[in-house]
């Protein structure tokens, strides 16, 4: 008896662990999704203290520039979708800038060959950093806390320290060599010059000073006071080309979103310079008219349908897209749902067309895998979906002395040489050349959807180029095939980029049999182990379900 009553029990928890194996994180008052557990802890407590989603995400950009240097950052830039509670939703583009003494051939050499890493590692891989400036201008039209109380906590932790997981001491040993090559880096980001060990403490005190001063000045400080000071000092003793005046000049941008609807779901995304709403708007419109509920999710003809949309997408991104200021787009012709019907007209379902032969002359610029994003819903209903970086893990490699933040490379993201390959083996853009005060293409992909005028789905993720299929195959999981958000983010995912012409695949994740039959249509497929890693909020029957992709050490929580 006792024995059958140990087996009953024993079932009893395993179903019980299975039936919630799938389970999101719930919150009814708000929910705050990082790729950090510091971050999401301090984003929660700035909500708990009655703060919004804008307060939140600035509290949440701050800590993790000293939690998770990696992409956390203030030395960087990036973009933001807020919503207010009223359906109201703006965009903010505070990317980085090219430098004034940046010109279309600065990275190649008197043979007009690239100079090897020049675009990738030290002071002239930087643009304009725009974080500051960017969390500041949410803070000063949306916010509701004061802002000091919004830095305390980043300031607070880079005194004490942050306690090394074993994910992170691997992730900082790994650049250890370039690390060296920096005094100011060798400093702060290696034990005296050698590894760290997990569960380590690693105190900032330099950026502890830095976040004082901005929070005692504000964003003056970053461009025009002490911080600007010594980061132009330091340009200039290692011959960098940011300048005070590039720092004074340096604004963020209000913008339209790149709004579109799909199965009358309002999607709202980032523009340009950030290719992401307008090529995850050109993959949707084209899927729109195909029933993908009727397929099972990750089926070879589901899949196939999806990497053809792709295709066409980001060779569209890779001909037409750059900074607006720059160059003229055709967004809406991009986005439209007449353009849409015209790429559905040239994929046929049992072979795939070959990407030398769809249209478009140049290959999209390569974006480094080290970004990082965050979504938040506060108790009123205005949400927050922002993504940004550094570019590379911990960007340059730089930190500025006597300011202890780690500088971007994002000089990497234009197009060094427009046509010929660059590091990754890929082409780039003329669009996207490099000149002065010009904001760098980007992948990044913070987007909002709402439904019959009612907050949705708030989702966003780091991964390069492959953010935008990330989070377009996540909203279609949610919309399409009903799966709650964890389920949807943790859904085995694929990606085509136009060139290479090549699907890759995570793995695990595929059958044996859909593989053959993608490949009996004629797709080359190449395995990975990770694509992007999502953060998403979503809001169902009244109560909000978070995750944070497994496939990074994330946390979401809610209350």
């Amino acid at each position: 008896m006792n024995k059958l009553r140990a087996i009953w029990l024993l079932l009893t928890f395993t179903i019980g662990l299975y039936a919630t194996e799938f389970q999101p994180v719930y919150g009814s008052h708000g929910m705050v999704v990082t790729e950090d557990p510091y971050a999401t802890e301090v984003g929660l407590e700035i909500l708990k203290k009655g703060g919004n989603a804008i307060d939140a995400a600035v509290a949440v950009g701050f800590t993790l520039a000293v939690a998770f240097p990696t992409a956390g950052n203030i030395g960087g830039g990036g973009f933001m979708v807020i919503r207010e509670h009223d359906g109201k939703v703006k965009t903010l583009d505070y990317r980085e800038t090219a430098p004034a003494q940046a010109t279309e051939n600065c990275y190649l050499d008197a043979n007009g060959q690239v100079i090897e890493n020049a675009s990738i590692l030290g002071y002239k891989a930087a643009g304009v950093p725009g974080t500051v400036a960017g969390l500041e201008a949410a803070h000063k039209k949306y916010g509701k806390l004061p802002w000091k109380t919004l830095l305390a906590p980043a300031i607070k932790l880079a005194e004490e320290g942050i306690i090394l997981s074993r994910h992170k001491t691997k992730s900082l040993n790994s650049h250890l060599d370039d690390f060296l090559k920096f005094p100011s880096t060798k400093k702060i980001f290696t034990k005296n010059g050698a590894p760290f060990e997990p569960f380590d403490r690693l105190k900032q005190p330099e950026l502890a000073q830095t976040l004082r001063r901005i929070a005692k000045q504000g964003s003056r400080d970053f461009y025009h006071g002490e911080t600007a000071r010594l980061i132009a000092r330091d340009m200039e003793r290692n011959n960098g080309w940011i300048t005070l005046k590039d720092l004074k000049k340096y604004q963020p941008v209000w913008r339209a979103p790149v709004h579109f609807t799909y199965r009358g779901y309002d999607l709202y995304s980032m523009p340009l310079p950030s290719s992401g709403g307008i090529v995850m708007a050109e993959i949707l419109n084209t899927l729109e008219a195909f029933d993908l509920s009727a397929f099972k999710a990750n089926s070879s003809d589901a899949m196939h349908l999806w990497i053809e949309a792709e295709r066409q997408a980001y060779a569209d991104r890779a001909v037409f897209m750059g900074d607006p200021a720059f160059v003229d787009v055709p967004v809406e012709k991009l986005i439209s749902k007449s353009y849409a019907a015209f790429i559905r007209g040239q994929i046929d379902m049992f072979h795939a067309r070959k990407s030398e032969d769809v249209a478009a002359n140049e290959a999209w610029m390569k974006e480094s895998f080290e970004t990082t994003h965050f979504s938040i819903v506060d108790q009123w209903g205005n949400a927050v979906s922002n993504t940004y970086t550094l570019n590379s893990g911990y960007g340059s490699k730089a930190v500025v002395e006597g300011a202890g933040f780690l500088l971007n490379n994002e000089m990497d993201d234009f197009s060094i040489k427009p046509g010929v390959p660059n590091q990754y083996g890929l082409v780039g853009s003329y669009a996207n050349k490099v000149e002065p005060g010009k904001r760098m293409l980007s992948s990044m992909t913070p987007t909002i959807v709402s439904h019959n005028d009612s907050l949705f789905m708030v989702v966003g993720a780091p991964g390069g180029s492959r953010i935008i299929t990330a989070v377009t195959q996540v909203i279609s999981a949610v919309i399409d095939h009903r799966y709650n958000m964890r389920t949807a983010i943790e859904k085995p995912r694929f990606h085509h980029q136009w060139k290479p012409d090549v699907v890759f695949l995570e793995e695990p994740g595929f059958t044996d049999d859909t593989i053959y039959r993608l490949q009996a249509k004629g797709h080359h497929i190449r395995y990975v182990k990770g694509l992007a890693s999502v953060q998403g909020i979503l809001l169902k029957n009244g109560l909000m379900q978070g995750w944070s992709d497994p496939r990074r050490a994330g946390v979401a929580k809610g209350y």
